[in-house]
């Protein structure tokens, strides 16, 4: 059941606006875990390179593309200070993870004919560029692919957060955020039958029904630099390109 956005935040005159809005330059986040496939941990080839074919195919019409990738198909940082290792060593554990993931990607992209960079948060100059916010902008200027790793290079923040600080930094015009479910829900779908799809709602309902589609500060950041955020299901194929073109099933929060 779709939920009516007029009715919790979103006026039908910004709803108009985000419909007519061409994208230049997009920002793409992709979860860790949408890199398994089937599996139950670590890296599937067939998933890595079906999710490559939808960014390869919208990077061929001319969008400026960078990524920001989770690493909770190897490491979480929560997961591993359960166990008894510091939270702050544990989530750089996981930031270790992310830059495992994105040399994957590269390496799959760059299979298909995409030119990549890989940037970190994390200095290890051997294996990836550092952060540098002007030579990210410059090498989606050129055509080149960003890749950022390393989370925010900080604990105690999600790649999300990471994904809507890139997002601001380097001037993208949106944020879309690859998902296991097709758009934002008032409860996990997987766990309730009953749980209702919002199709557009503002960054403050989110934030006000703490809704977990992302943490809450990454809603903030995009909310101060009003950088719109589309939810959508990544395995479904072409679904990127669709949701580009507002086609297909996805949720704005705007």
């Amino acid at each position: 059941m779709l939920i009516n956005a007029f009715a919790i935040g979103i006026t039908s005159k910004t709803w108009q606006n985000f419909m007519h809005l061409r994208y230049n330059r997009v920002l793409l986040k992709i979860s860790g875990e949408s890199l398994m496939g089937d599996d139950k941990y670590g890296l599937n080839s067939s998933a890595i390179r079906w999710i490559c074919s939808d960014i390869k195919e919208i990077h061929d019409e001319g969008y400026q593309l960078c990524l920001v990738v989770g690493g909770g198909n190897i490491c979480r940082g929560a997961t591993i200070s359960k166990m008894g290792i510091e939270r702050a060593s544990g989530d750089y554990m996981g930031m270790l993870a992310t830059v495992i993931n994105a040399l994957a990607l590269q390496g799959m992209l760059e299979s298909m004919g995409i030119t990549t960079r890989v940037q970190s948060s994390i200095p290890m100059t051997t294996i990836a560029e550092p952060y540098i916010r002007r030579k990210a902008i410059r090498h989606m200027e050129k055509n080149r692919l960003v890749i950022f790793s390393g989370g925010t290079g900080n604990p105690f923040f999600t790649t999300d957060t990471a994904a809507a600080l890139k997002a601001a930094e380097t001037g993208c015009d949106v944020i879309v955020k690859a998902t296991q479910v097709d758009g934002v829900y008032s409860s996990d779908p997987a766990k309730n039958s009953d749980a209702q799809k919002y199709e557009q709602i503002s960054y403050r309902d989110v934030l006000a029904n703490e809704l977990n589609v992302m943490d809450a500060a990454a809603i903030s950041l995009a909310k101060d630099n009003k950088i719109p955020i589309l939810i959508f299901n990544i395995h479904h194929k072409g679904s990127l390109t669709k949701v580009l073109r507002h086609e297909g099933d996805f949720s704005v929060i705007a």
